[in-house]
């Protein structure tokens, strides 16, 4: 059993139903966890969601149709769950990915409103994905172990009535995410 640590980067997008892409930076994310070989070479990898950490969108990290995000405006991820493989010899990486995406806006002092939380669980990969509303290409990690992961997801309506007719849920969900993995303990890629 090694240490390993998953970093998210600068060059992410976000895209939710019909609407167009939210451009991400996810810089200073990250995710420490364990790596262990498993059969045919490649590692298993685990990450704890109370040492997952995924950067907000806000006006400091996302912009939609070239413009930051409005003040007071936020989407906080909350993980649940983050595992899956690596195969070292290709660099391709798969990692299932679970977690609560909260939509928040502020309007003024002390007038806060939270949505209900929106679920999201894909397969995020550095392979290529097909769905519905979506086709991207990943990156397998290369001699950095920087890659990028791609997923889609089914975004299931969250019960508010309104927000539910906003998104269009039930709805597809796309996530690019660009980032990089360290192994320890003689696990290198």
């Amino acid at each position: 059993m090694a240490e390993c640590q998953l970093t998210t980067l600068e060059g992410c997008e976000l895209v939710i139903g019909r609407y167009p892409r939210f451009l991400y930076n996810a810089r200073g994310g990250s995710a420490a966890g364990e790596a262990q070989r498993a059969d045919r070479g490649d590692i298993s990898l685990s990450f704890a969601s109370e040492t997952t950490a995924i950067p907000a969108l806000s006006g400091r990290t996302a912009r939609f149709l070239g413009l930051p995000l409005p003040p007071g405006l936020s989407v906080e991820i909350h993980p649940i769950r983050l595992n899956g493989t690596l195969q070292p010899a290709t660099g391709q990486l798969e990692l299932q990915f679970c977690a609560q995406f909260r939509f928040q806006v502020g309007f003024g002092p002390g007038l806060r409103y939270c949505a209900p939380d929106l679920l999201v669980n894909a397969l995020l990969t550095t392979e290529t994905i097909c769905s519905q509303r979506h086709d991207r290409q990943g990156v397998r990690l290369e001699g950095t172990n920087t890659g990028v992961l791609v997923g889609a997801a089914v975004i299931e309506p969250t019960g508010e009535a309104w927000l539910d007719r906003f998104l269009g849920l039930p709805d597809e969900a796309l996530a690019v995410l660009e980032c990089q993995l360290s192994l320890a303990g003689g696990l290198d890629a």
